[in-house]
């Protein structure tokens, strides 16, 4: 059996049981209870991932730790970090693999942390929405092989690279994207050695360990089915994205292995500038060093929501 294949079958073992599912049936059927009657995307290409509703539980009640306490992550592990109004915080992908979301704050402003494993997506969002301040769970739905999140207020069905709720009371609602830095443990810490750690007491019993999608980073093979393919890249190939109005542009990582760095580059009418270190580290800037809204997918991934994306070619 391939390793990718046992590697899911086992994330699956430690859900809830959940009936076996054709992708044939009517999407009421596998709509884990949402209501799916209007939709911004096909409801054809709503598809169960596999757990029910919950059956991967987003993180409602975080907890931290010192860069001291986090002895038991390794120098290459990867974080998200996020560095806000003198507040440094780090969420290791190890972490993030069981639970695809965190529900947290950060100097007052309320922020969700997603991360698609299926897609190698990670995003960083507001949870404000005027005077309301949502939670996200996960759907246990996907669409384009990416995470349907849900919101426990309306149970809006929210898709993270669309980047807005596609059915619900919320339909049409965009998420604010907010920056942040891919990078390595050691990287982090070593700029920033006061940051708070997403702590591995998360209040669910999982192995941080080990990743359940081993294998499949380097596999160029799917899970489920997307409508849009390109062979320009390993599917599985890392991009930063960066939008600006309705130009979005990626940048391989493979790519900027040749580039200069930092690399100063237009997208749009906006300039950037692009910091990247060996994959261990990369973050986008404006000209003053301000971070700006960026995030890494994998390349099929992005490929498929916007076929129309620019590419950074060096």
């Amino acid at each position: 059996m391939p390793k990718i294949l046992l590697s899911f079958l086992i994330l699956l073992t430690i859900m809830p049981a959940v009936p076996n599912i054709s992708y044939s049936q009517s999407s009421d059927k596998i709509s884990n209870g949402f209501d799916i009657s209007r939709s911004l995307i096909p409801k054809e290409d709503i598809l169960s991932g596999g757990p029910p509703r919950d059956g991967i539980p987003a993180i409602l009640e975080p907890k931290f730790e010192s860069a001291l306490e986090s002895n038991w992550l390794n120098d290459d592990d990867l974080v998200a970090g996020i560095d806000y109004a003198g507040v440094q915080k780090a969420y290791p992908i190890k972490i993030l693999v069981w639970h695809e979301a965190v529900n947290d704050e950060i100097s007052g402003t309320p922020i969700l942390i997603t991360y698609c494993p299926l897609c190698g997506s990670t995003l960083v969002f507001s949870r404000n929405f005027g005077d309301s301040v949502l939670t996200f769970g996960i759907s246990g739905l996907l669409y384009q092989s990416d995470v349907l999140f849900y919101d426990h207020q309306t149970e809006s069905l929210w898709s993270q690279l669309e980047m807005k709720a596609v059915t619900g009371p919320m339909i049409g609602q965009k998420l604010k994207i907010l920056p942040y830095s891919l990078v390595t443990w050691k990287e982090w810490r070593t700029k920033y050695p006061w940051t708070l750690v997403l702590s591995r007491d998360t209040g669910f019993n999982r192995d941080y360990g080990r990743d359940p999608y081993s294998g499949y980073e380097s596999s160029g093979s799917l899970m489920f089915p997307i409508k849009n393919n390109s062979e320009r890249y390993h599917p599985k190939e890392k991009v930063l994205v960066i939008i600006s109005g309705d130009v979005a542009k990626a940048y391989p990582f493979s790519e900027l292995d040749k580039a200069p760095t930092p690399l100063e580059d237009k997208v749009g009418d906006r300039d950037v500038v692009i910091n990247y270190k060996n994959g261990n580290f990369i973050e986008a800037t404006d000209k003053s060093g301000n971070r700006i809204e960026s995030f890494v997918s994998y390349w099929f991934a992005w490929y498929t929501f916007r076929p129309d994306t620019l590419v950074y070619n060096n």
